[in-house]
């Protein structure tokens, strides 16, 4: 099973960062990543660029708006991810619970990745992402 570890951060969790050393930091990040891989169980891992940069469709009107960011509350933004296959639920929260971020306003949201087989089979739109997964090694 396939599932989501989305780390999100308060503004003060991303101050308390600033007096963090870069280069320890990557270290930290790189010792955990690579205890995933040796577990044989990161599909992908990916850090987000700041909230500023982005922005967000919103498909309320037509036809939808596009806002530059930084937009909505820091409670609702994330800065990263990874997609871990592992046997059960708990198993990724164990993961969770090692990731290297820790502190007031660090956490951790945990999500099941349903995975194709879930879907209707005689549906012609999951046959055609059937074949593109098959086509491209992504099943």
């Amino acid at each position: 099973m396939k599932y989501m570890l989305i780390m999100r951060a308060t503004d003060e969790a991303y101050a308390s960062m600033v007096e963090f050393d870069f280069s320890e930091m990557l270290e930290t990040v790189g010792k955990f990543n690579d205890e995933l891989i040796r577990a044989g169980v990161l599909v992908a891992a990916e850090g987000l660029a700041d909230a500023a940069e982005g922005v967000v469709v919103d498909y309320s009107s037509e036809p939808p708006v596009v806002t530059d960011g930084p937009y909505g509350e820091t409670k609702e933004l994330f800065n990263g991810f990874y997609v871990l296959n592992v046997a059960s639920k708990e198993e990724a929260v164990e993961w969770a619970k090692r990731l290297p971020i820790a502190g007031p306003g660090f956490k951790t949201e945990v999500r099941r990745v349903p995975s194709i087989d879930e879907f209707p089979q005689d549906n012609e739109w999951i046959q055609k992402e059937r074949a593109w997964r098959e086509a491209t090694g992504q099943l």
